[in-house]
């Protein structure tokens, strides 16, 4: 794929969704919700990266099927709560998911997210047991090699690449802007219209100065935070059961992911409550966005509601309306 074929690929329709606001210190988090056929079904809340926003889960909501309802918030500094004041960190958003959840009236939902966002729900979870039920970490919230030896942005470029050097980059117009994702490999064969609809959630200004909405002090600030002792050790606290989906390869679509076997091996997970599980043919972004990833990922939330009675909330008086029809 080149680089001047900046036109959005086939595939699916980005799925519609309701973007609320939410009341959080300092202003209103923006949060997209994709609501579900039953008003008695599950809900996931689910959080996403460093740089990205909400709409990174547009995939896995519309691989939910309307099964459960799938509420995501931009987080503090991104997207639509780019105007949110700091101070930014960790605990900031884990503070901001609960908020959410207990402003939507959500009773122990499904707690997911990559990359920083399985961070901050492990921390989230911690921070405040009882409000979230088990937790789905998609290629994140474990501590995972990084060189020490750098500077913030050095060490933030270093771990998220192209991504970070985007923050300072203006762009003449949405088809530049998605030119450079285009380029990056871990979307170069990958390209989907939600996808695109994704990294252009982000675009901030006017033409031809277009810009990411992400804000370089909380990327600065959050980045950093990743590698804070009580962050890192959130996953061995954790209040309720959880899954940890790995991605085969990495950020850059490279061989070496940020987890596999003998890292996972030396976690020692035991005794955790955490199961690793493998997703094949994926990276760290498809794993969230691509087909194949999405479909895991809808799958796991779906089981994780279901509990251990196999049985989704609100199945059982869908099935009698069904019957009634």
């Amino acid at each position: 794929m080149t680089t001047a074929d900046t036109s959005p690929a086939d595939g699916p329709e980005p799925l519609p969704f309701e973007e609320l606001r939410v009341p959080v210190p300092g202003g209103d988090l923006a949060v997209l919700r994709w609501a579900a056929a039953d008003p008695g079904a599950p809900t996931v809340l689910a959080l996403h990266g460093i740089t990205a926003n909400g709409l990174s889960w547009g995939p896995v909501a519309r691989r939910l099927a309307g099964r459960a309802t799938l509420v995501a918030p931009d987080l503090r500094g991104r997207a639509g709560s780019r105007d949110l004041p700091g101070p930014y960190g960790i605990a900031v958003h884990a503070d901001d998911a609960a908020a959410t959840a207990e402003a939507l009236g959500l009773r122990r939902p499904v707690l997911a997210g990559h990359s920083m966002g399985a961070f901050t729900a492990a921390v989230a979870a911690v921070r405040h047991p009882g409000r979230f039920g088990p937790l789905l970490l998609v290629d994140g919230g474990l501590a995972f090699p990084a060189p020490t030896h750098l500077s913030a942005d050095e060490l933030m470029t270093a771990v998220i690449g192209p991504a970070m050097d985007r923050l300072s980059t203006t762009f003449r117009d949405r088809t530049a802007y998605r030119a450079f994702w285009r380029a990056h490999p871990a979307f170069a064969d990958r390209w989907t219209p939600e996808v695109d609809a994704y990294i252009q959630r982000d675009l901030v200004g006017e033409e031809p100065e277009l810009r990411s909405s992400c804000r370089p002090a909380a990327v600065r600030t959050d980045g950093v935070g990743l590698f804070d002792g009580d962050v890192l050790a959130a996953v061995r606290h954790l209040p309720s059961p959880a899954t940890l989906l790995w991605a085969d390869r990495g950020l850059m679509d490279e061989p070496q992911g940020l987890y596999d076997e003998e890292r996972l091996a030396r976690a020692a997970l035991d005794g955790t409550g955490v199961t690793p599980l493998r997703a094949p043919d994926t990276n760290h972004y498809t794993v969230l966005t691509g087909e194949l990833g999405a479909a895991l990922v809808a799958d796991l939330l779906l089981k994780a509601a279901a509990g251990p009675t196999g049985r989704l909330p609100g199945s059982r008086a869908s099935a009698r309306r069904g019957r009634a029809c």
